[in-house]
């Protein structure tokens, strides 16, 4: 078995939080139905080109809801995972080096990967035949020498212990950089993505217009279905989402992790 991890990224200079990750895993065996099921969903709205959340409108809003409920189902069922990672922008990180500063993008996707699923807990983990991940990226924003340089960095994470405890394995050639007008599972999650950047930068109370109205209804969409996937009354977007135990940070639906590092200075503007 494998585990499928798409992954993109959003919102680089946010005003009020910044540096957004998404992720949604599915397993192999899982996998055809749920692209079957969105393809099939899109085919019968009429959604003929790629869904993303920059296109949301009043016209398509109705659509896009009922992507949202199909994608959720397999939530529910306990076929799909997201994982929400974002920063507070005013939590300037410190003492970092020239290097690290023009490595952010990979280190940050890196912290990603290796924790907001907790994939050490994963499913088949006490299994001594290997688990291997597949990562596919939107768009890895390098040039081909830094790309590799990146790709070289995910696939390190096989060799941290917590990876070699549960048998997680990954295959250099499974880290790729994919067209997502052809992936159906990654557009629904740059939607939500998207919703959660939008809301936490207050967007919506910029300019009150039918698109930005329409995004609002969305969102509140999606919080709806959030709750009711975790089952909660309340969920905070803005925090990272609390757990009981630790394996919840793999069995849990839905999670957002903001992002805080070790040192940071308190940015005034």
């Amino acid at each position: 078995m494998e585990y499928i991890i798409y992954c993109d990224e959003s919102v680089s200079d946010g005003k009020y939080f910044t540096d957004f990750f998404g992720g949604v895993l599915v397993r192999s065996t899982d996998f055809n139905h749920i692209k079957e099921s969105l393809d099939r969903k899109k085919q019968e709205l009429n959604l003929f080109g790629e869904i993303k959340w920059t296109k949301v409108t009043g016209n398509y809003l109705d659509k896009y809801k009922q992507m949202m409920d199909l994608f959720f189902s397999f939530l529910k069922e306990y076929k799909l995972k997201v994982r929400i990672m974002f920063r507070e922008t005013s939590q300037v990180p410190s003492n970092l080096t020239l290097e690290q500063i023009h490595n952010r993008y990979s280190l940050l996707y890196y912290q990603f990967v290796k924790n907001a699923f907790g994939l050490s807990f994963h499913d088949r983990k006490d299994d001594v035949n290997p688990v291997y991940l597949r990562l596919y990226f939107d768009e890895i924003p390098y040039p081909l020498d830094q790309g590799d340089a990146f790709k070289s960095h995910i696939y390190s994470l096989q060799r941290n212990s917590r990876f070699r405890k549960a048998h997680l394995k990954i295959r250099l050639d499974d880290i790729v950089e994919i067209n997502s007008k052809r992936h159906s599972i990654q557009q629904c999650m740059d939607i939500i993505l998207g919703s959660i950047a939008f809301i936490l930068n207050r967007k919506n109370q910029v300019e009150r217009g039918n698109r930005t109205i329409a995004k609002e209804s969305l969102f509140e969409h999606i919080l709806e279905l959030i709750k009711d996937t975790d089952c909660v009354e309340f969920f905070d977007i803005s925090t990272t989402t609390p757990i009981a135990v630790p394996s919840d940070f793999w069995t849990m639906p839905y999670r957002h992790w903001k992002f805080m590092t070790a040192e940071f200075r308190k940015s005034i503007k």
